[in-house]
């Protein structure tokens, strides 16, 4: 490994938000960091050249708690609160936003519902094995035609006695092509959204995996296809129906890309500031150069504005207050703010920037991927739109 590339990551915390944080917040931030930097960091750059997703990956995700950190222990979660979770989904991103990516799709987005919305036979089957990591879950909402207007789905499912048959396909999911069990978003025969569970295995189910992408390519995306797939009863989630049940799902995963995004922002920043004091230019660091501290100073506001709502956002969260427009509102942000700085990391280290020395160019091309899905950077506005005027400008 180059020395460039060592894993020298410093968090900034210019307004000392840490002394905000308890003990047992400061322990698991630290424990995830140090697992990033000894799993993620020194493998990441080959993983995402190369496009492979290191299966391996999720039961060490398993072993360090990651997945379902908010879901009780009982079931093999951490029971632990929604700063705690912020924390760990800002570590993995530092890392890469795919390896959080898989870490948020499996917590927020297939062990929450069941945990929610599933009954007591559902939540013992599923959640210990999704919590450890023995299996790995996707959440599937998404169609080839229905991605901002989820409500147009056409996958669908039928009542056939002591089953149901499922048809239909969904499109650009997180960990489909791995997966052991799917939380898929269906229309009963009456127009009704309900999800159920699709195990892997199950005849007509197929997950192809999706190839060519330039963002996320240390994570495994696919589809998630059903021809004709026989879904035992007992496998649908009774606990809510409607669109408001995968709703949310986005807004407990929206809140950890909000966090998220903003560790891809800590790195590419970390990494700008220790280049502009080493790299040397008229006899001089390029640090001393007023546009390179403006680049840096306008960084350092900006993240510690993201850090600050971030909090504020997770105390909201950990009250049962957060609402789809604040949570929004972070998640617009935070990765709005990530990208702007990952560009402006990149002009810091000039040609070295497109490198995979330096992680700006495997963060910005994430963050493409990022600030469309779980809602688009527009829908977003548009959400807080309503919320300011009362009217849906998207209906």
């Amino acid at each position: 490994m180059t020395t460039a590339s060592k894993d020298r990551f410093e968090s900034p915390d210019f307004y000392a938000l840490d002394g905000l944080l308890s003990e047992e917040h400061l322990l698991i931030r630290q424990s995830i960091r140090d697992f990033v930097k000894k799993e993620i960091s020194p493998n990441i750059e080959e993983w995402s050249q190369k496009a492979h997703f290191p299966y391996e990956i999720v039961k060490k995700f398993g072993d360090v708690g990651a997945f379902g950190p908010t879901i009780p222990q009982e079931y093999g979660g951490g029971g632990l609160d929604y700063i705690s979770y912020g924390l760990i989904m800002q570590e993995i991103e530092r890392g890469d936003s795919g390896m959080r990516s898989t870490a948020s799709v499996q917590g927020s987005l297939v062990m929450y519902p069941i945990y929610k919305f599933g009954n007591e036979a559902q939540r013992k089957k599923y959640l210990p094995k999704l919590a450890s990591g023995e299996w790995l879950g996707c959440f599937g909402l998404t169609e080839p035609d229905h991605g901002s207007n989820p409500s147009g789905m056409t996958t669908n499912f039928k009542d056939a006695g002591d089953h149901y048959i499922l048809n239909g396909a969904k499109m650009w999911i997180s960990n489909a092509p791995k997966s052991d069990v799917a939380v898929v978003w269906a229309k009963s025969e009456e127009g009704r959204i309900h999800g159920l569970i699709v195990e892997r295995g199950m005849e007509g189910f197929t997950t192809p995996e999706t190839h060519g992408k330039w963002s996320l390519r240390a994570s495994t995306t696919g589809e998630l296809v059903f021809d004709n797939v026989k879904v035992p009863k007992e496998n649908l989630l009774e606990g809510k129906s409607g669109l408001g049940a995968p709703m949310m799902c986005l807004d407990s995963a929206r809140f950890g890309i909000a966090w998220g995004a903003i560790g891809a922002a800590m790195d590419c920043y970390d990494s700008a500031k220790n280049y502009s004091q080493e790299r040397i230019q008229f006899g001089k660091p390029i640090g001393s150069f007023q546009l390179i501290q403006k680049k840096l100073a306008e960084m350092l506001t900006e993240i510690t504005k993201s850090q600050l709502l971030n909090y504020r956002l997770g105390q909201l969260f950990n009250e049962g207050k957060a609402s789809t427009a604040q949570i929004s509102l972070a998640k617009r942000n935070a990765v709005e703010v990530a990208l702007n700085i990952a560009r402006e990391a990149r002009q810091i280290h000039g040609g070295m920037g497109i490198t995979g020395e330096y992680p700006m160019m495997r963060h910005m091309a994430n963050l493409e991927s990022v600030v469309t899905y779980e809602g688009t950077h527009d829908i977003h506005l548009l959400i807080l739109g309503k919320e300011i005027t009362g009217i849906p400008a998207f209906e």
